[in-house]
């Protein structure tokens, strides 16, 4: 990957009306284990900013070592928002999140502080730059009816029925765009509607906000070996003993959350007769499952014109923040 500072030009900035008078917003992206809860907690302190949440799991209680959330103690020191507020229990949708991080975003500028979103949920991210996604609320008989049929099948067997029933639209993704193959799905099922057929936002007349949008990452070799580490630290934190807790409690049912990375590996091998090869075998699961998925967040916010990326090992902590807040206050 090119390592540069900025993936866009900065004249693409000056082309949204009015950014200059909009109420600013950093926006702090980046691959699992990169980083960015501590950089977002530095930033903070220095800004009087408050942070809210792009994460899809860590809305739910008790979903604390897998998700890497932000320590109670830290959260003590800075204002988090959309984190523990779903039980296991209650599902929770991207349309959901859309419209509690508009409320969160409004709230924090009313007492003059600054919002911050941080996460890397690219399908949350994407909905709060350009809007929540179009057609009826998903319904999760019907979404647990396809993401069953996506495992069975596969995504290329499911792009293909898609193909068949609205060729305009799958013409603008690809048969790896696996949420977006469901929700299109899921969408003409309730609708009786090509998902081509509903209009699209504009991200310009969407917001009231001037978004400041970075990507923070590794080097793959770098990011790998931090993934490595962050598995390892995670299980001798007690993730198993979270999991089991949290399938008492109804973790299956949502099924949205017992497919989380990690989480998944691990009610299989709670599930297995938990031998020492059945522990490796979770292990190496639970490994190659966080580097693939970080390996997608790349190839999502790739997509995202948006972002100007920060590769952390070109840069001191102190030279990153120096980056993203001059970047703030003068808004170039």
């Amino acid at each position: 990957m090119k390592s540069a500072t900025l993936r866009r030009p900065l004249t693409q900035r000056e082309k949204i009306p009015d950014a200059g008078k909009k109420k600013r917003v950093i926006l702090l992206a980046g691959p699992t284990a990169a980083g960015k809860t501590q950089l977002s907690l530095s930033l903070a302190k220095l800004l009087g900013g408050e942070i809210i949440s792009a994460d899809s799991m860590q809305v739910y209680r008790s979903m604390d070592i897998g998700t890497a959330k932000a320590s109670p103690e830290e959260r003590g020191l800075i204002a988090h928002h959309l984190i523990d507020i779903r039980d296991i229990d209650e599902p929770f949708n991207v349309a959901e999140f859309y419209h509690a991080s508009q409320t969160a975003i409004r709230e924090i500028v009313h007492r003059d502080n600054v919002p911050m979103i941080v996460g890397g949920s690219g399908f949350y991210i994407h909905a709060l730059l350009y809007g929540p996604p179009a057609g009826p609320p998903s319904v999760p008989d019907v979404r647990d009816q396809l993401d069953h049929q996506m495992r069975e099948l596969g995504p290329e067997v499911l792009y293909e029925r898609l193909q068949l029933l609205d060729p305009e639209y799958a013409a603008t993704i690809s048969e790896k765009d696996r949420h977006k193959i469901i929700r299109a799905l899921e969408i003409m099922a309730l609708s009786d509607q090509k998902v081509s057929d509903f209009p699209k936002m504009n991200q310009s007349e969407n917001n009231d906000y001037d978004f400041r949008c970075w990507f923070i990452y590794y080097s793959r070799e770098s990011l790998y070996a931090r993934i490595e580490q962050r598995c390892d630290e995670m299980i001798a934190k007690g993730f198993l003993e979270e999991v089991q807790r949290l399938d008492n409690q109804g973790l299956r049912l949502n099924s949205s959350a017992a497919q989380a990375i990690g989480y998944r590996q691990a009610l299989q091998f709670l599930d297995s007769p938990r031998s020492a090869s059945d522990y490796e075998h979770f292990i190496a699961q639970f490994k190659k499952a966080t580097r693939h998925f970080a390996k997608r967040q790349f190839t999502w916010f790739r997509k995202e014109p948006l972002f100007r990326w920060l590769n952390i090992e070109e840069h001191s902590p102190e030279r990153l923040r120096e980056i993203i807040l001059q970047d703030y206050e003068q808004g170039y």
